[in-house]
């Protein structure tokens, strides 16, 4: 059995958002009881994560870590089309992910204890980002 369905996710701009509680509902809505939840962003500015859910400083101590690591208007890119955080958008999601597999269990999302499921805005600006769940098996 495969299901395959679309979300919107609306970004007030960088920094994360949890997205478990709708990738949960997808999942049991699905049928699927023993399988997989494939998801996918189709955005090169925006990634997806699986990460702690409990403390939020480590979403915070991530941002600082990716900022420190890919600054925003560094003089190495050319590319900026969009502004000093375009390119710098772009390398975050090459280094990130815009894919993720996760278990399914008995007709639910298999995730450990302090596991949740983010999107990861990249961009200083609001976005619409859409991403495709395909939960696929018994």
């Amino acid at each position: 059995m495969i299901k395959r369905t679309s979300i919107k996710v609306r970004t007030k701009g960088r920094g994360t958002y949890e997205i478990t509680g709708e990738v949960r509902r997808v999942v049991e809505e699905s049928g699927v009881t023993s399988g997989l939840c494939h998801l996918f962003i189709h955005h090169t500015s925006a990634s997806l994560m699986l990460c702690e859910n409990a403390d939020p400083s480590v979403l915070n101590d991530l941002e600082t870590f990716m900022s420190t690591l890919v600054p925003d208007g560094d003089a190495m890119f050319r590319h900026s089309a969009e502004g000093p955080d375009d390119m710098p958008a772009h390398v975050r999601s090459v280094l990130t992910q815009t894919g993720l597999d996760l278990p399914v269990d008995r007709g639910r999302l298999d995730l450990g204890t302090w596991q949740g499921v983010f999107v990861w805005e990249h961009r200083h600006a609001p976005h619409q980002r859409r991403l495709t769940l395909t939960v696929h098996g018994e």
